[in-house]
């Protein structure tokens, strides 16, 4: 009986000890975009008048990652042993005595070389960050306006957000991403060029526009191609070597047959980055050689800026006198708006497939800056059936929350500011 006692004793103890661990751990909660089931936008029934995302749902709590900085682990010896042991065994303090004179050569020469580059550094002319913060007079001001055409799919918004520094239009392996004209500006010392995205292209055997293209998609593309002052016609270099497409190269000579009186064509082949053997690129090059319509051949990489570099030289050098027709420091309210329509599409393309993206409206409702500097934005996905709302809302709101939780981080990263992002799907 005495030892049966003392085991249950012992089992008792070990639970409580169990319990006591589990009670000093403290869980964090995490809120996934996925809304909670009870959520009545999710269950299937559908109100237009709530919210499909709203970003202020989905906050993740902040971990002070300072705190370990300012309070550092100390040391659980005594320092004084310890330097009674290094000295005995290792013999550290004798090491660090003779050292000493090589520690203070060291630092001299460091201080020297330290002296000699701040001197330098004062000597020398400001660099592009400092040029681009200074003040240029209107009557110094350069600029110019470039026009990126093509065909779907040939890497025209990549080229356009790569040229600006910062994503101004949407980036899909989707054809037919961009479905307006985008405008991205570009200022470098006192020349600003402006670059417009422009929907893709496409000829038929005789020359001319597809009738779908004409009516949904790229008309004002056509009549706003003698606009610019400078034109860049970009095809997908990669993919005419594997499958040449009889109406890219219908685009590609019908703009380059004649010179332009007052426009200046490049021809940018683009994508070369994925090309195995770069003599092939030859082979291109002498194809389109001999067209009259474009004044220079670029060969680059859209998406990871090789030979993008020569095209910027060379467009900077064709910049007119003339004010400047976008404000340098700041983004302008139009060009933020028009960036948050085109982050939402570009992950709502990336999470949507077949024809759903295409056929639906997309809408900018609201545009608040709020007093904290925040801002306020709220868009519409407006379809034509109820089953294509269900189908970008996802299960539970889990397909939408995830779209606006991608584009709600990256509007953050790009505005340098907080970002209350509000998505609606409504059928029309």
């Amino acid at each position: 009986m005495k030892a049966l006692r003392a085991l249950r004793g012992i089992s008792t103890l070990s639970t409580l000890t169990h319990r006591t661990h589990l009670s000093s751990i403290h869980f964090i909660r995490f809120y996934a975009s996925e809304p909670q089931q009870d959520d009545p936008i999710n269950t299937g029934e559908d109100s237009d008048d709530i919210p499909a995302f709203d970003s202020s749902d989905y906050a993740l709590p902040t971990i002070d990652l300072d705190s370990e900085a300012k309070h550092p682990r100390q040391p659980i010896w005594n320092k004084e042993y310890r330097m009674r042991v290094d000295q005995k065994i290792f013999g550290i303090e004798t090491q660090k005595e003779s050292s000493k004179v090589v520690v203070q050569d060291e630092e001299g020469r460091r201080a020297s070389l330290l002296a000699k580059a701040l001197l330098h550094a004062a000597l020398e002319k400001p660099d592009d960050v400092e040029e681009e913060d200074m003040v240029v007079k209107e009557e110094d001001q350069k600029s110019l306006s470039v026009g990126i055409i093509g065909a779907p799919n040939a890497g025209k918004s990549a080229l356009t957000n790569f040229m600006v520094g910062t994503k101004v239009s949407a980036v899909s392996r989707k054809t037919n991403t961009t479905i307006h004209e985008v405008l991205g500006v570009m200022t470098k010392g006192n020349t600003q060029i402006c670059f417009f995205d422009t929907p893709g292209l496409m000829l038929k055997s005789s020359g001319h526009p597809f009738k779908t293209d004409v009516k949904v998609r790229v008309v004002s593309a056509w009549t706003s191609v003698d606009l610019y002052d400078v034109l860049i016609v970009i095809f997908d270099v990669h993919r005419h070597l594997s499958k040449p497409d009889k109406r890219v190269l219908k685009l590609i000579k019908h703009l380059g047959a004649q010179a332009h009186p007052k426009q200046k064509r490049v021809l940018c082949m683009n994508k070369v980055d994925l090309v195995e053997v770069k003599k092939d690129l030859l082979k291109v090059a002498e194809e389109f050689g001999d067209l009259p319509g474009y004044e220079r051949y670029f060969m680059i990489s859209g998406l990871k800026g090789s030979g993008v570099k020569n095209l910027t030289q060379y467009l900077m050098d064709q910049a007119v006198k003339r004010p400047w027709d976008e404000e340098p420091s700041t983004l302008s309210e139009d060009v933020m708006k028009n960036i948050s329509l085109e982050v939402v599409r570009e992950k709502m393309l990336h999470h949507i497939h077949q024809e759903i993206p295409y056929i639906m409206d997309h809408r900018l409702m609201d545009w608040k800056e709020l007093r904290d500097g925040s801002l306020r934005i709220e868009q519409h996905f407006i379809t034509q059936k109820q089953s294509q709302r269900k189908i970008l809302v996802g299960k539970n709101g889990s397909k939408i929350g995830r779209i606006g939780v991608e584009a709600n981080e990256e509007l953050r990263s790009i505005f340098k500011r907080h970002v209350h992002l509000i998505l609606q799907v409504r059928v029309a």
